[in-house]
């Protein structure tokens, strides 16, 4: 009897089989999991020792008590539902609407203070729960990195705020007449956009206004736009807007503590109060020779070096750089409004716009070259954007007089050296054959000629009878001329088909 050989899976180098937990992309998981946890729980303790919660009390707490922001809650249970199908959709919102109105109910009668947002940790948190226990393999993956994601925009928002109080009470001296002194090679252009500003109110501000502060709605639509097919194809996008939205807000508050400044409207404006330099900000400029370090309160954020909104704008400009035309012209809307209001509301100088874009640039091309695979001019892109963001920050701390003497001349510099980062950045995004950030729609199946079809029917008429595979598929393979083998095909009940239909909860 002659029998079939087995198959075998895979192996190493040294004839082995990999454990699952030594794979590289679980490994790679794991110790970012293992990393963020770390980075939380010393967060924490810091917090802590300044005599206020850190990001994981404050986001536990909100499990009971009044939540901060009920819509930002209710943003990461989007994020996490991206991964269910419509009907678990209407069931997730049915049971954090329904969880809401008990808690409102509850607060009303004892007279606490009112607010939403508790119903929607609860599914995320209870999705959590359903893929540990209910799941297995890559259903499980698919429902814990959706969880994941919905509770990193919490965490991530959480851990942005605890930054900016350790910022103010770390730092009492503020360098905002280092930055204001370099300004000037720029032209002053915070001065110049608040003066205008003024000029064009109350329409222009209303307008910016709302460009400013639903910044973070605009970012959730486009990244949900951009995950809307996860739930169809049961995997996510290599690379989405979340992610870098996410390292931004994550790395940028640590360059708070290299470089502390509050802003003109704080240094030079009304709002400084008695730690204010003068009353100078927007009428008056304020004086360039002998910058020193501003002592300043405990509790305004020294959070302008870089510009994180700035950053932000930028980055929800390149992610909808391929999506629809309406699409464009909103992601340009919004960066022209987001710099605008930035520098005419006195909350940024012009140096922290130029040090903005570089940063988002560069994190934007190591987030995207992460999940990607990276090449020699990703590598140079990477390294020239971290030099130049040195390079600026350098300049505005150690020769903020110089720039100002000679702004014909540094003022061009500078401006040349964030344009050379946007020329490298635009060149090595052309040039990379990657998936593209915004998907399109799915191109419809080439038609099979007749003539195909006849030979495989007659094919499968004459398929011995003993056969181990089907005789259609068998003669579809053979009338196609496919070589491979029946089992790895994909067929519309397979998990990775794009017809799959997930199991409903």
């Amino acid at each position: 009897m002659i029998t079939e050989p087995t198959r075998t899976p895979p192996r190493d180098d040294r004839g082995t089989q990999p454990a699952a937990w030594r794979r590289p992309r679980v490994v790679l998981w794991t110790a970012a999991g293992a990393v963020t946890l770390g980075f939380l729980v010393a967060l924490e303790i810091v917090a802590r020792g300044y005599g206020f919660s850190g990001p994981i009390t404050e986001q536990s707490r909100e499990v009971i008590f009044k939540p901060e922001s009920g819509p930002l809650l209710y943003g990461g249970l989007a994020l996490t539902m991206v991964v269910l199908t419509w009907r678990q959709r209407l069931i997730a919102l049915g049971v954090a609407a329904g969880v809401d109105v008990v808690f409102f109910l509850v607060r009303w009668a004892v007279g606490a203070d009112l607010n939403f947002g508790n119903g929607a940790l609860w599914v995320v948190l209870g999705c959590a729960v359903l893929g540990l226990t209910r799941r297995t393999g890559r259903e499980r993956v698919l429902l814990l990195k959706g969880t994941g994601l919905g509770l990193l925009l919490v965490a991530g928002h959480k851990t942005g705020d605890t930054w900016l109080l350790i910022t103010s009470e770390t730092r009492p001296t503020v360098l905002d007449a280092y930055v204001a002194a370099a300004d000037h090679a720029l032209g002053d252009p915070s001065w110049m956009m608040g003066r205008l500003l003024e000029a064009t109110a109350p329409v222009s501000t209303g307008v910016l206004h709302v460009v400013y502060g639903q910044l973070p709605l605009a970012a959730a639509l486009v990244g949900l736009y951009q995950l809307r097919r996860v739930a169809v194809d049961r995997r996510f996008p290599a690379h989405h807007l979340v992610r870098t939205f996410l390292v931004i807000g994550l790395l940028g508050p640590a360059i708070y503590m290299i470089f502390p400044v509050v802003g003109p409207i704080f240094a030079y404006g009304a709002d400084g109060g008695a730690y204010a330099v003068a009353n100078l900000w927007p009428d008056t400029l304020p004086p360039v020779t002998g910058p020193q370090p501003i002592p300043f309160d405990d509790f305004t954020p020294r959070n302008c070096m870089p510009s994180l909104h700035t950053a932000w704008a930028v980055t929800l400009f390149v992610h909808t750089r391929q999506g629809s035309r309406a699409m464009r012209y909103a992601g340009t809307f919004w960066l022209v409004g987001t710099l605008s209001a930035t520098l005419g509301f006195g909350y940024h100088y012009g140096a922290d716009l130029l040090a903005g874009v570089v940063f988002a640039l560069t994190i934007e091309t190591a987030v995207r070259c992460s999940a990607h695979g990276w090449n020699r001019s990703a590598v140079r892109l990477v390294l020239l954007g971290s030099a130049v963001f040195a390079a600026l920050l350098s300049a505005y701390r150690w020769m903020p007089v110089e720039l100002a003497a000679r702004p014909w001349l540094y003022g061009p510099l500078l401006v040349l050296a964030t344009a050379a980062v946007i020329y490298a950045y635009v060149r090595t995004a052309r040039g990379q054959d990657t998936e593209v950030s915004l998907p399109g729609p799915r191109p419809a199946p080439e038609p099979v000629e007749p003539a195909a079809v006849e030979p495989a029917a007659a094919a499968a008429s004459v398929e011995p009878t003993g056969s181990t595979e089907p005789a259609t598929t068998t003669g579809l393979q053979k009338a196609a001329g496919s070589s491979e083998p029946p089992e790895t095909r994909e067929t519309p009940e397979s998990p990775g088909s794009p017809d799959a239909r997930p199991e409903l909860v």
